[in-house]
């Protein structure tokens, strides 16, 4: 693809809403390519073949998913190299003895002891609830297609098997105003089937119309930029009038535009002016 226009100063150039729309378009189709996986967390996924491993492997590293890209990739590669690189088979069969292995894991405010919770979590629900796509499909069911409501509710099980304690912070709730970016991130990996090859599309259950657009300092400042998005905080609010206004440009598959938002802010320094 020939290189695109691109000027900091879009918006002050007198753009026409069309031209923000054939814009958000040309960069959604330019960033969704096999090369956006290498620096991105998407890639720790795209180690493993099998549904369950992707999954599993995919809500790990989406979990631990702020701050620098790189010590993202390392220390979400460090656990799958503890988990033997068979993210399934080890969350079914590892035992008390081989959790306190992950105790020395860290990862900012992410610590040993949420590491050891999100295992024993994730073999609870692979053991008894049929896994992390029958526990977020029936939420989404029950909850109508709600995002907000569905991610509470998933929520609730994730943290059913034993009092959470301080790893509670580490799942978000759109119920109590979070943007939820991480899990609207993996929800992403999971449920699009794009052309481009970065996302997955391997939960069949949920319709990728309903799916909400993960929302951070990039993608926020883009779309305040750009005159899409009015709210200045970067909550739930703020993700469902975006995700509203996309639905505009493609109501089946609204969040393909997380790629045009994402790269313009982090590879382009398209920056919310001052």
């Amino acid at each position: 693809m020939a290189k695109l226009f691109y000027s900091p100063y879009l918006c002050s150039m007198g753009l026409s809403l069309k031209d923000i729309n054939d814009l958000l378009n040309e960069k959604a189709e330019y960033y969704e390519q096999a090369w956006f996986i290498e620096d991105d967390p998407v890639s720790i996924p795209h180690m493993f073949t099998a549904k369950e491993d992707r999954e599993i492997a995919g809500f790990l590293a989406a979990s631990i998913a702020w701050g620098q890209r790189p010590v993202i990739l390392k220390n979400a590669s460090r656990l799958m190299k503890w988990m033997d690189y068979s993210p399934h088979d080890f969350i079914l069969n590892a035992t008390p003895g081989d959790l306190e292995y992950f105790r020395d894991f860290k990862h900012r405010t992410f610590n040993g002891i949420d590491c050891v919770y999100f295992l024993e979590a994730l073999q609870n629900i692979y053991k008894h609830n049929n896994g992390l796509e029958s526990v977020f499909s029936e939420a989404w069911k029950d909850a109508g297609g709600d995002a907000g409501i569905a991610i509470n509710a998933f929520r609730t099980k994730f943290f059913s098997h034993a009092e959470p304690g301080r790893t509670a912070k580490h799942v978000a709730d759109p119920l109590r105003g979070s943007a939820a970016k991480r899990i609207n991130m993996f929800l992403r990996w999971m449920v699009r089937n794009d052309e481009g090859g970065v996302d997955f599309g391997i939960w069949k259950q949920i319709p990728a119309s309903t799916l909400c657009c993960p929302l951070d300092v990039h993608s926020g400042n883009v779309a305040r930029e750009l005159g899409i998005l009015k709210r200045n905080a970067n909550d739930w609010k703020a993700v469902v009038e975006l995700t509203s206004y996309l639905k505009t440009l493609d109501a089946n598959d609204p969040v393909k535009y997380d790629f045009a938002l994402f790269g313009l802010g982090l590879y382009e320094g398209f920056r919310k002016r001052q």
